[in-house]
């Protein structure tokens, strides 16, 4: 039973922790990015943008770049705490937050766009000031949009396969991810258990594209 559980647990644990990072970092950079003009907006919101389109398996190997061993980000993590980054648990948070993230950042700068400058204004001329404007007026008024990213991130953090496997690995009881474990399973011909890891990852996906569906229709 627990091996049929440990890939739950570890795929809801990091979509749960990739969420939260998503949505912190998304709602600020959105919000700063929403409605603003300036020259290299748009070579910043592609660079954003990429992982939605790129090859999960180029995702992974940019990150091994990057956060590997021989990296100079890499050699820092490890000597702060004394464990390579890659083959964690936590690699796979950052890979799930990294292909996720795009779906959050849109959804929120959708949101954040369509709330009405001069009710913003109108708060900071009562002396609110940005932070305050923030919590009370732009995120309630974008709260929809914001649901609907964070529900959207949460649903793509959970099946996330390729940069997952090549970045935190495929470690039982460590890094194993419903659709890594799906995909050992079929390969080695344990049907009965890649079927029932599909049904969870497809009950929990369903679940979260109808709450994003009855969030939209309450827009």
């Amino acid at each position: 039973m627990a091996t049929f559980l440990d890939p739950i647990w570890i795929s809801l644990k990091i979509s749960l922790v990739a969420s939260v990072i998503v949505t912190v970092i998304g709602i600020t950079l959105s919000r700063y990015m929403a409605g603003r003009k300036f020259r290299g907006k748009s070579i910043i919101d592609t660079i954003i943008m990429l992982p939605l389109v790129l090859p999960p398996s180029v995702v992974g190997f940019l990150l091994l770049v990057l956060f590997g061993a021989s990296s100079p980000i890499g050699q820092w993590i490890e000597e702060i705490f004394n464990h390579p980054l890659v083959f964690t648990w936590q690699a796979g948070v950052i890979a799930a937050s990294v292909v996720a993230f795009p779906l959050m950042y849109q959804s929120a700068k959708v949101g954040f766009e369509s709330v009405d400058s001069d009710i913003e204004d109108a708060a900071r001329v009562d002396g609110a000031g940005r932070w305050r404007v923030l919590q009370k007026v732009s995120i309630p008024l974008a709260s929809n949009a914001l649901l609907s990213g964070i529900i959207l991130s949460f649903a793509r953090a959970l099946g996330e396969f390729g940069a997952t496997l090549m970045f935190a690995g495929n470690l039982p009881g460590k890094t194993q991810t419903m659709p890594t474990a799906i995909y050992v399973a079929i390969d080695s011909g344990q049907m009965t258990l890649a079927w029932s890891w599909v049904a969870v990852t497809v009950f929990i996906s369903t679940l979260m594209l109808l709450l994003s569906y009855r969030i939209a229709v309450r827009t």
